[in-house]
This record gives C-alpha cells, structure tokens and sequence, in this order.
C-alpha cells in the first residue's frame, strides 16, 4: 500500500500524529453554541444573546434562544461574539514565513514544505480561517496534496481551493531562471508565453489537480524581472488562460499590481484582481461593470520593508508601490466596491491573518464592512455563497468566536478563542 501513495501524502500522514488537537472529533456530535452577541456575516444588526444549534457539519437553528434536544453538547463562550468563519482569497500555505521564495527553491524539498504546510495549515484553521483560497506553491502542487490531506481528516487546517502552481511568463514575475542560466529548478517548466503555451500550462495544473488558475498578468514586488506596475501578458495571452478555465468549468485569479495589466485581466474576464495595487477611475468603473472582483493585499505593505530574507531591490519596489496600494484601496471604498479580503501569508506569519481587517479598518473602512468582505463576500467570490460565509440554517457549520465585540474593537478578530470547522471543535480555549 505504502508504495501506492504519494511522497508527500505519506509525510502529511507521518506528521498527522504530532498536529492533531481535534483532528478524530466525531463530526456527529450535537451542539449548542451560546454566546452574547453574534455578527451573522450579512452585515445586519447583530443578534444579543446568541445560540446556534449544530448537527453533524450543518448549522440547524439559529436564535436568541432555542431548545437543548438531550444529547445536545452546549458549549457557553460567554462574553464572546460568534461569526462566521473567515475566509482568506490569498494564502501560500506551503512557504515559510522566514524563507524567501528564490532560496527555498535552492535548499529545501517538496516534502518539507509539505511538513511545514500541514503546520501553518493548523495555525489559520485555529487562527479562525476555515477556508483559503492557496495562490501556488514554491514547490509545484504541494498545496494539492495539502489540500487533500486536510479533506482527508489527516491533517487539520481550513478548506482549500488551490492553484497548483501560477502560470508566468519569460521574465515576468517568478522566473527562476533569473538565479543562473544554468540552474533548473521546476517552476521554469511552468512558464508559458503566448496563447497556445498558456493554454498547455493551464491544462497541465487541472490535469495535477488544481480548483482555479493563477495568472501573473504583472510584474510582482518579491521577483526580479520586469516591474510590478507593467503589464507581462497580453491581452490576448489572458483571454487564452480564462477561455481555456471556462472550458474545464473553472475561473482564473489574476495577480495584478499595474493599472493596463488590472485592465487587461478585467477585459479578459477574470474572477479576481489580486493585490489591484494601481486602480484608476476607468479600472474602478470596468471593476463596477464587470463580474470581476477587487482582492486587495494590503498589511504587507508594512511588512516586506521590514523583512530580514526580502532583497533591498524587492524591498525598494514595496516602498514604490505601498503609497499606490493604500490609495487604491480607499478609491473602492469611496466607490462602493465589493471587496475581497486576503493576506498573501507568509508575507506577514501565518496565523496573524486577521492583522489585514485591522489595518483595513485603520485606513477607513468599517469593521462591519471588513467582515462582511471575508466572509459573505469572499464566499460569494469563490462560488460557495450556499455553504459558507454567513450564519443561516442550512450552511455549513464553519463558526469563530473572539472575546468582546469586533465591532467597537476590530483587534478582537486577532484573539480567537473557539473555532468550529464542518461541525468539528479545532479550538476551545473557553473549556480550559
């Protein structure tokens, strides 16, 4: 049997032993959950006091006050504020918070990141993100396995849909042959240039497993090659990526710091504009008219210049863009966009997710508003709107508790104390 499975899978299944808090929690067991206040992910009044009553993975009853059926387990988190679980659009699970990308691909091995993705998975699952969209590994397909692992109950973490692996172009953003003309690492083999090239790469990451495609329509801040604000693709190299994904029933994210590269990735009909660093008026207006999504990237503006395994070139293109960033994202708000919400981890450690909804909030938006963006809005942008990202009868019982009230303190999101997963307790901190 042992030769049948896949390096990877068996040392996710090797490392389980060590990971796993509430990895064999019977997902049958009843509950009630009472709290004193609950944000139901909507964006309405919020409901004081609150219960919501769990069985198997579903969420059954939700209410000021409900009947306790016997065999019911109530779990009182008292003074807490129940929500939804988050959801974050931008995650690289598999990397460390503390290696560069460039290096990882010269020391390390696909299955020590699969080791070290199983633990940072632990972390945001318990860090109350109970679902992640993963935008590519260092090493190609590593997130798969991880996402199968953790569906397969070997490892805990949050729900997954992952990339695979990016598709890039010649000189564009990750290239890695940029080290040496002589040294081979697997990522090149992953770069396509032109329509037809793109459309094999697409094809080659759903054939290995991938859920969604990850274009680099622009130049990235931690890369060498051409420059974050220029366009790497062409509009015709886009429409490829997304017409072929339609084909397969699936939809492309378009990493995009650059105003013609956004503009190019909307025209083209992309899902989402990750980081959106340089959004004009004619982006905003395309954004509103378009079923594209804007998914800012924005703590790590404070983070990259302070990192000690960023390159002070990398770190000179953060500083170029962080003014563009900031100024983009007030624009959407000012615009009334929907807005997803993401991390790009491990630019800042994983587990500190929430640290983006607080800084979100420091730059102008509401606390409501930035949780309703990563939980019924995010749900909304990853198509699973009839299963997560609010709390309703019927939706799957993903469900977080943090001390206080996140909307007279956002900070709060950072100091979870009970997650809840399908039905499964990841965490409890109320029961020590």
């Amino acid at each position: 049997m042992f030769k049948r499975l896949r390096p990877l899978s068996l040392c996710l299944c090797l490392a389980s032993a060590g990971l796993s808090g509430t990895l064999w929690a019977d997902p049958s067991t009843a509950y009630l959950l009472k709290a004193r206040r609950l944000i139901d992910g909507r964006g309405g009044p919020t409901l004081s006091p609150a219960m919501v009553r769990v069985e198997a993975d579903r969420i059954v009853g939700v209410g000021a006050k409900l009947e306790v059926p016997n065999g019911t387990r109530v779990i009182d988190l008292g003074e807490a504020t129940l929500l939804p679980g988050l959801i974050d659009l931008h995650t690289h699970l598999t990397d460390k918070s503390d290696v560069h990308w460039e290096e990882a691909l010269l020391t390390t091995t696909p299955s020590q990141a699969a080791l070290w993705g199983a633990r940072n998975a632990r972390d945001t699952v318990r860090a109350g993100f109970t679902t992640c969209r993963d935008m590519g590994p260092t090493w190609p397909y590593v997130d798969v396995d991880l996402r199968n692992a953790i569906e397969q109950g070997a490892v805990p973490g949050p729900r997954m849909l992952v990339a695979g692996n990016y598709v890039s172009s010649t000189g564009g953003a990750g290239d890695a042959r940029q080290f040496s003309l002589f040294v081979e690492v697997p990522t090149v083999r992953n770069l396509a240039d032109g329509p037809d090239e793109i459309v094999k790469a697409v094809r080659t990451h759903f054939k290995h497993g991938a859920d969604f495609i990850k274009i680099l329509a622009t130049g990235a801040v931690l890369s060498k090659g051409i420059a974050p604000g220029q366009q790497q693709y062409s509009d015709e190299e886009i429409r490829a990526a997304v017409t072929e994904a339609r084909r397969w029933g699936r939809v492309v994210a378009a990493h995009a710091h650059g105003t013609e590269g956004i503009k190019a990735a909307i025209r083209a009909g992309v899902r989402t504009i990750d980081h959106g660093s340089m959004l004009d008026d004619e982006a905003i207006a395309m954004l509103k008219a378009a079923a594209t999504f804007y998914v800012p990237t924005l703590y790590i503006s404070q983070t990259v210049t302070a990192s000690s395994i960023v390159p002070e070139s990398e770190k000179q293109r953060a500083r170029q863009l962080r003014d563009a960033q900031l100024a983009s994202f007030r624009k959407a708000l000012a615009a009334g966009l929907p807005i997803g919400a993401a991390t790009d981890v491990p630019v800042m450690p994983h587990g500190e997710n929430a640290k983006e909804l607080s800084f979100r909030v420091q730059l102008g938006e509401l606390p409501m508003s930035a949780i309703v963006s990563a939980t019924r809005v995010n749900a909304e942008i990853l198509g699973w709107s009839d299963r997560i990202g609010t709390i309703e009868q019927g939706k799957l019982a993903d469900l977080v508790a943090v001390p206080g009230d996140p909307l007279a303190d956002i900070t709060t999101l950072e100091r979870v104390v009970f997650v809840m997963k399908g039905g499964v307790v990841e965490r409890n901190d109320s029961s020590r």
